[in-house]
């Protein structure tokens, strides 16, 4: 068997960027496998689909191809940018798009990096089918542990007849061959009742915690600020229930509801239209990594639930990107309110960051902490 080596053929980085001597890398062995099937193949005519591809990996390597980059991160998008200009390759020759958009007719190849979320790999089969033939070679990669009976029961459902491979270096394939079998339609959106009030909430495919209310959330929903005038944020929003609550509780307040999914971005607005029509004026939705770009001293308060792990690894520095953005962006004598696993030492972290921290509220394995911008004393 051939082998891939991307390290030396490519130059590319985990985004946000970490620390050097991180062992992340920016591509796994399913991204090599992915790729030794199509050596020495001659590019049929049609477009090349690339769904899901976490630090643009697989883009560089088929940048030749011009493929459509479709994936719900805007996180992974920019790593994609990036890393095509760390090796000279041109970005304009890439589509890069998110999984809402219409994808183009009779692709040749569509390559699929599995997500975590089996209900957004059922989205995006489920608008592949709209568009691929029997002629389209459709073929799925992932760490061989990812790929379970319910992922290959799915393709199966919804495009055909499919096959795994032998596990290379602990990553596995899926091919899968378009043959349009009988299938009901669904609703992309889930939706169920909050609890306390009369709010249906509304979440798309990759929203996190899409079938009920999370238990971080449970805990921090009764230590919001209440009363507050100016500009909060609910920052990680996800399907914007804190944002919800904000807005509810903050009448005079405007809300900024920010995710680097855009799925989430789209579910915040979904509920706030839903639940908060009146409210929609004083929301303003952005898709971005944590607050970057954004202007320093704007804002009266931040509140989130930030994630530890980014795709299947566990880290903090996505937390920690999070934090110092909050900092950065908060007016003097503002103020940030988490909840986190109280394993993961956020009140240590927020300590060093803002130079003070309190505990608000413990519930199970959670702790809500608090922050407060403050002048360094000279």
């Amino acid at each position: 068997m051939s082998h891939v080596d991307l390290a030396t053929q490519f130059t590319l980085h985990r985004f946000p960027k970490m620390k050097e001597e991180t062992p992340l890398q920016a591509w796994e062995a399913a991204d090599e496998y992915l790729l030794q099937q199509l050596e020495g193949e001659t590019a049929a005519s049609g477009a090349t689909l690339i769904f899901n591809d976490a630090f643009g990996a697989l883009t560089c390597a088929l940048h030749h191809r011009h493929p459509f980059t479709i994936s719900d991160s805007w996180i992974a998008q920019e790593a994609a940018r990036q890393n095509l200009a760390a090796n000279q390759l041109d970005a304009s020759l890439v589509t890069f798009q998110d999984c809402s958009a219409p994808l183009p007719a009779a692709p040749a190849l569509v390559i699929i990096k599995l997500p975590k979320q089996l209900a957004l790999l059922e989205q995006q089969l489920r608008a592949l089918r709209a568009v691929c033939t029997p002629q389209t070679r459709i073929i799925a990669g992932a760490k061989a542990r990812d790929i379970h009976s319910s992922t290959l029961a799915l393709f199966e459902k919804v495009l055909g007849p499919t096959t795994t491979t032998l596990a290379w270096k602990k990553a596995r394939l899926v091919n899968c061959t378009f043959s349009a079998p009988a299938l009901n339609a669904v609703s992309a959106v889930q939706s169920w009742p909050l609890e306390g009030t009369d709010w249906i909430i509304h979440n798309q495919a990759n929203v996190f915690s899409r079938s009920s209310l999370d238990i971080g959330a449970r805990v921090f929903l009764p230590q919001l600020p209440e009363g507050m005038d100016g500009e909060l944020v609910d920052l990680g929003c996800g399907n914007g229930v804190i944002g919800l609550a904000l807005l509810a509780q903050n009448p005079q307040a405007r809300v900024l509801f920010t995710d680097e999914s855009y799925m989430a971005v789209a579910s915040s607005r979904m509920n706030v239209e839903s639940n908060l029509p009146d409210a929609l004026a004083r929301s303003e939705f952005m898709v971005n990594n944590a607050l970057a770009g954004v202007e320093a001293e704007r804002f009266d308060a931040i509140l989130c639930n930030p994630p530890f792990h980014q795709l299947h690894a566990i880290t903090d520095h996505i937390a920690w990107q999070m934090f110092t953005d909050a900092r950065r962006c908060l007016k003097f004598g503002g103020e940030l309110r988490i909840v986190g696993n109280r394993h993961l030492g956020y009140y240590q972290k927020l300590k060093k960051i803002f130079g003070n921290c309190t505990t608000l509220a413990t519930g199970g394995k959670f702790v809500v902490l608090r922050s407060v911008k403050m002048r360094k004393s000279r």
